[in-house]
């Protein structure tokens, strides 16, 4: 029955001891109850084997004297066969789980004596020495100096001891680190000794309590976080799970330099095991709908120190619905749904319009709600059904009076949109799958409300037919397509660029500023009275989410008719498209036959190689039947190769200078290349000759596209430029006439350019690393997102319905995926080399590496999951077909290869 919630906030349960609880010694109607002795920092604990009696719990304040009788005290009962006794004198008692029921404490007022034999007589001395320390702390007036005591005292009993290596799972482990520590649950925290080796994670608690070890094998560790605990950098907390809620252990050390030293043992261990995940990687997860809602919302409440073993920081879930007197629940009108674009105390205009007048009388520093939306009290409020022993342990043995319970879904969001003080969202329970927190089943007596009606399950709306059918709706809302559309909003106010500052502001989201991490300094605070206060002054408030994005929130990917995305099993019926069933069904088979390409993209085999250049081939274009394959190098030349005879038909050199790229325009009659020598060349096939020239730029061309009738080149004179394009009569030698429709500038040289599948969106990327986002049609810059220092070899879309993501390479060995939309860079995998050039769908990459392999990626876990031997240099081309089954690749080694998938 005993559990640390029997202790006070900030109390530690030191040791126990097997004893008996004397009742009127020596009187006819004496009684003893054999039990346990439990010694904590702030009061006397005894908890008798027998459930019926009720748990006895002393505060040390309230002691009046406490004391081993001396053997010449004739006329104390202790000295008649009796030994091994202490006694404690009081004035205030409370007694706690009576005949095993939950329920608020009773208190026993008045002087009482109460007489504990312990079975090891000789311990007594010890014992009494102990509780004499502990009741002098606890009479100190000042909480700072009470703190500070208990502090040495647990400190001094630390420091002499140390982790039993007996625990040790095997004999042959070896220590790596051993440190004093605290193992975290909510409310309470446990002291011990913490002992890493080269297997396992130990905690061996200074009471044993609640079992002699804890044991965390290495291996089982998935996840593990640094925590803000206390508002200071010393928590840990480590998973053994990918999407649990709860952790498997929460440790919080006496200082930053042990946690992070234990920190990095772990991880080194579980680095070649795991990926470590960033915010950004799993909003790329969650924007390809591989994740759900309710998994993105759990990650990022994991990675801004949000957990369930910390009720001033309890992982923070949003209303969702708002509608709670209709009889069915319509999840396809918005009007079911909460506003997620503002904060719960925005939502009521007139209270907001209060608020805010307030606000603006408020000296500095101004904050506009006096309560958080997310504080122990509110966690419990709703969980006390569940966790009744949580709310007495915070309210000091109380309940909270029956009408501020949680009694009804309705009135509680009623309270949050038109109460004063009440701004409070949700926790994670509301979207999962136990339904036991909303109703008694411990037959709780909560208390009986003004109406005379006791406090019993929570009353749900009409539309629920009960708690689980109230749970499986509300995770459909959160699943559903309107919070898809709109949960990024609610992101940016709790996770992100809303959180602080002006736009905070603007989006009446300010709360008061020691509720915001980095609000106050405690180590800056040296009076020990003012840190404690201050301390449970926010504890108790409620703790702002560390911020994880400064910029907007990208939108998730929700496929409205029909998917475009290669990796999405979203379809529509042939009545809701606007193609005929032929069109239909093609486009269905098409794009099933690239998402099994993609799914088996590791059984690419060589299947030929010629060696046709003299130097590195730099570009490849194959006409649309597939028999004649197009190749520049560095050597100068162009080069026609032919599939079917196995020869090189065509061999063209334009000037001495090295060709960097080429394509082929529609009909496959013209090759256009561009040149290190500063032009663009035309070369016909059908006359094999060189038909025009397009002398554009003021250095070397880098890349070259075409997309209806406009040719877009960059340059490493720091321009892109936009041409169009009207083709010349080759039989009458007229010549390509061209005209310049922009010209895109840039402060240093552009390496290569793409263009989205809709050609609305051109993206450059720079020898510094700058990748720039431009509006085709005005010519203007969207976004500029410099992702790094060096070189950026390569760029690409992702062509899903809205060309939402763009995937980079560089010379400093990373991937990084960049959201469109809001310029964010969302993802980044780092490679052991540079990657010359890829192919992706959206989650798989196939690279050619500088050393000359294939490489194939899950971009999403972060990690090769392939590695094809390839070319004896760099791979600097690469050509894919539509449907993603052949693959063309050409080489520092000057060959071509032919690689096609083998199912």
């Amino acid at each position: 029955r005993f559990s640390l919630l029997l202790l006070n906030l900030e109390e530690y349960y030191f040791e126990q001891h097997t004893a008996n609880h004397i009742i009127n010694k020596g009187c006819r109607d004496e009684r003893k109850f054999r039990g346990s002795l439990k010694i904590c920092s702030k009061s006397i604990i005894f908890e008798p084997d027998d459930n019926v009696q009720p748990i006895i719990k002393i505060p040390l304040r309230d002691c009046i004297s406490i004391k081993a009788p001396e053997d010449n005290e004739a006329n104390n009962p202790f000295t008649r066969d009796t030994s091994g006794g202490i006694s404690v004198v009081c004035n205030q008692v409370f007694l706690i789980k009576e005949r095993n029921i939950i329920a608020p404490y009773k208190t026993v007022r008045g002087r009482t004596e109460h007489l504990f034999q312990l079975d090891v007589a000789g311990k007594v001395g010890d014992v009494v020495q102990t509780l004499h320390q502990l009741y002098r702390a606890s009479c100190l007036d000042k909480m700072g100096d009470q703190a500070a005591m208990i502090t040495a005292i647990l400190q001094s009993r630390l420091a002499r001891t140390s982790f039993d290596k007996n625990r040790f799972q095997s004999i042959s482990e070896t220590l790596h680190m051993e440190c004093k520590a605290e193992m975290v649950t909510p409310l309470v925290t446990n002291p011990g000794h913490v002992c890493v080796t080269d297997a396992n994670l130990y905690f061996q608690p200074l009471n044993g309590y609640p079992k002699p070890v804890v044991q965390i094998t290495l291996q089982n560790v998935r996840r593990i976080y640094k925590r803000r605990h206390g508002l200071m950098p010393l928590g840990l907390e480590v998973f053994c799970t990918e999407n649990d809620l709860c952790s498997d252990i929460y440790l919080k050390f006496y200082n930053y330099q042990d946690r992070d030293e234990l920190y990095f043992l772990i991880a080194t261990y579980i680095e070649n095991h795991i990926t470590e995940h960033t915010a950004e990687s799993y909003m790329l997860q969650w924007q390809r709908g591989h994740i759900s809602n309710y998994q993105y919302l759990l990650h990022l409440n994991n990675l801004a120190d949000r957990s369930c073993n910390d009720l001033s920081q309890y992982p923070v879930f949003p209303w969702i619905i708002a509608d709670y007197s209709s009889s069915v629940l319509d999840l396809t009108k918005p009007e079911t749904f909460r506003d997620l674009s503002k904060p719960i105390g925005a939502l009521n205009k007139e209270r907001l319009d209060r608020l805010l007048t307030r606000y603006q009388e408020m000296p500095e520093p101004k904050f506009m709600y006096g309560s958080h939306y997310s504080s122990p009290g509110y966690v419990l409020f709703y969980l006390v059904r569940v966790a009744p022993e949580y709310m007495l342990c915070l309210q000091n043995g109380k309940f909270d009076h029956a009408d501020r319970m949680f009694n009804s879904l309705a009135e509680t969001w009623k309270n949050c949109l038109d109460g004063a003080t009440d701004f409070k969202e949700l926790i994670p329970e509301f979207y999962e799958s136990d339904s036991s927190f909303l109703v008694n089943n411990l037959k709780l007596d909560l208390g009986k409300r003004q109406g005379g009606k006791m406090v019993e399950d929570v009353e749900l709306p009409p539309w629920a037919s009960g708690p689980d059918d109230f749970l499986q709706k509300s995770q459909e809302a959160l699943e559903s397509q309107y919070v898809s559309e709109h949960l990024h909003e609610w992101i940016d106010i709790i996770f992100g660029y809303k959180q602080k500052g002006s736009e905070a502001v603007m989006a009446h989201n300010v709360f008061h500023p020691l509720t915001y991490e980095g609000g106050v300094d405690l180590n800056s605070i040296m009076d020990p009275n003012e840190k404690v206060a201050l301390l449970t002054q926010i504890l108790e408030f409620g703790q702002t989410p560390k911020q994880l994005f400064t910029t907007p929130h990208p939108r998730r990917i929700v496929p409205k008719l029909r998917s475009l995305s290669r990796t999405s099993s979203h379809s529509v019926s042939i009545a809701e498209s606007p193609a005929s069933p032929n069109e239909e069904s093609f486009e269905d088979l098409t794009e099933e036959s690239i998402t099994l390409a993609w799914n088996n993209i590791a059984k690419l085999k060589l299947d030929e190689q010629y060696k046709i250049h003299k130097e590195a081939i730099t570009g490849i274009a194959v006409t649309c039947n597939g028999s004649s394959v197009f190749t520049t190098s560095q050597d100068s030349t162009l080069k026609m190769f032919s599939k079917e005879s196995k020869t090189i038909q065509r061999s063209v050199s334009f000037s001495n200078m090295a060709l960097s790229s080429c394509l082929i325009l529609p009909g496959d009659t013209t090759v256009i290349s561009s040149s290190w020598d500063n032009h663009i060349y035309f070369y016909s096939i059908a006359f094999g000759r060189q038909q025009d020239i397009l002398m554009g730029h003021d250095d070397a061309v880098s890349k070259i596209c075409w997309r209806d009738g406009c040719l877009y080149s960059a340059s490493w004179d720091s321009t892109v430029k936009v041409w169009h394009c009207v083709p010349g009569e080759t039989s009458s030698n007229k010549k390509h006439h061209f005209e310049l429709l922009a010209e895109l500038e840039h402060d240093v040289s552009v390496n290569t350019i793409d263009l989205n599948a809709a050609n609305t969106l051109l993206a450059s990327g720079t020898k510094e690393g700058t990748i720039t986002v431009w509006d085709v049609s005005t010519a203007t810059v969207l976004h500029h997102c410099t992702c790094s220092l060096v070189s950026f070899l390569l760029l690409a879309f992702f062509f899903c319905a809205d060309s939402r993501h763009l995937l980079s390479a560089g010379e400093d060995c990373c991937f990084k995926v960049i959201d469109v939309q809001t310029g964010m860079l969302i993802s980044s995998v780092t490679a052991e080399e540079p990657q010359r050039c890829f192919k992706w769908d959206g989650n798989t990459i196939l690279s050619g590496s500088q050393s000359g392999e294939l490489l194939i990626w899950d971009l999403l876990g972060g990690k090769v999951v392939e590695r094809i031997k390839g070319h004896t240099g760099a791979v600097m081309s690469m050509w894919m077909n539509e449907q993603c089954n052949r693959v063309i690749t050409g080489g520092e080694d000057k060959q071509i290869m032919f690689w096609k998938l083998q199912y």
